[in-house]
């Protein structure tokens, strides 16, 4: 709520890129996880790759999903594929922590919900010009 609110604001665009560090590093672990140097991770190779930079294995669906996102003549996830799900999920990892973010500094009691009167008070800060009549509605549409 509070992030769609900031999008709607025209606060930047929310975006990321890999650091030529970050990438060398995917790189890296491909190479690692590749057992045999193949040229792909098989489904196993890819929860390992994935413990390696996300510090969890990933579930049997993460896994077939990955899996089902690459080339069906491919024996597993190339190089390139295996880099395009690495970026979405730090960028979706990136997105989640700002929006957390943005949340806890909103919510002044700590009660890990936002009470109207810490609502108002975030978009005092962030809309001082917004009627307060527009901030009920949208605390109302999003409870």
């Amino acid at each position: 709520m509070v992030a769609m609110f900031f999008s709607e604001a025209g606060a930047r665009p929310w975006t990321w890129e890999a650091s030529p560090s970050e990438h060398k590093k995917w790189v890296k672990v491909f190479k690692a996880c590749d057992e045999d140097n193949k040229g792909f991770l098989s489904r196993e190779d890819f929860k390992v790759a994935v413990l390696m930079l996300f510090g969890y294995k990933p579930s049997k669906i993460e896994a077939d999903f990955a899996m089902s996102s690459v080339n069906p003549h491919a024996s597993g996830i190339l190089l390139e594929e295996f880099l395009s799900i690495v970026r979405k999920k730090k960028e979706v990892r990136l997105h989640w922590n700002e929006i957390r973010h943005i949340f806890t500094a909103f919510d002044r009691h700590y009660h890990g919900y936002l009470t109207l009167e810490d609502f108002k008070e975030a978009f005092k800060q962030v809309a001082p010009k917004l009627s307060e009549r527009t901030v009920l509605d949208a605390f109302r549409d999003h409870k």
